[in-house]
């Protein structure tokens, strides 16, 4: 159901200790929801808080206190075998950086999240190449990293991302690194995983792409949501 909240950040902060007496409260106490078939963008300055809520958002880290739950069930005291699962099969990352690994070829890269989920190689190689191909890369599969331009790179962290076929994507920065026109591309692919049902989430601190992109932003200031903005979608 297109209603229902698939990811909620409930009262969540994440705060560090520097030193004895320093405490960062780099998440103070938000409350997000994120409701499936969403395009949400999560928008701040530098040290605003977007990307340790995306940490938390992607389980990639676990709150200091408050509650997330995915899919109802509450993930946060869960241990790092079980969330490390469990994002492996519900949340697919495209990172700002591509995070690709060089000695890869492109279908090894992704491949890589299958087999984290123990599937057969066979069907590892089936379903890579299937989606190389949709993503126009179906020519650069043994091809290695360092012989991709930086849009290419981009386009195969999208395939990894999609490799277990998760129902949220999670996009840090995506067109960070790339120029203007690559940017534009990349962020066609995200509108077509939008429109075939995949829930969207972009951190960003480019005003612009969120409103241009997002259905919802959630404007976020020194840890704390500021405000939120949706899109009518004619």
């Amino acid at each position: 159901m297109k209603n229902e909240v698939i990811i909620h950040l409930k009262d969540v902060a994440k705060f560090y200790r520097i030193g004895e007496k320093n405490m960062v409260k780099a998440v103070d106490g938000i409350d997000l929801k994120i409701k499936k078939g969403d395009f949400v963008a999560i928008m701040g300055p530098s040290g605003s808080g977007k990307s340790t809520s995306m940490n938390l958002i992607g389980s990639l880290d676990v709150p200091t206190k408050g509650s997330i739950y995915l899919d109802g069930k509450d993930i946060s005291h869960l241990s790092e075998s079980d969330l490390a699962e469990l994002r492996g099969k519900k949340i697919g990352f495209i990172f700002q950086q591509f995070n690709l690994i060089p000695n890869l070829t492109v279908r090894e890269n992704v491949m890589l999240p299958m087999d984290f989920q123990g599937i057969p190689i066979w069907e590892m190689k089936q379903v890579a190449e299937k989606i190389l191909k949709k993503i126009g890369l179906g020519d650069r599969m043994d091809f290695y990293p360092n012989q991709l331009s930086g849009g290419q790179q981009q386009r195969v962290a999208i395939a990894r991302s999609l490799a277990n076929d998760p129902e949220v994507i999670l996009a840090d920065e995506p067109t960070g690194n790339l120029d203007s026109k690559t940017g534009e591309t990349v962020m066609g692919f995200l509108e077509e995983l939008h429109a075939e049902g995949k829930t969207v989430i972009m951190v960003t601190h480019d005003p612009d792409l969120a409103k241009e992109h997002a259905r919802t932003v959630y404007w976020l200031k020194d840890g704390k949501i500021e405000k939120i903005t949706k899109k009518r979608v004619k």
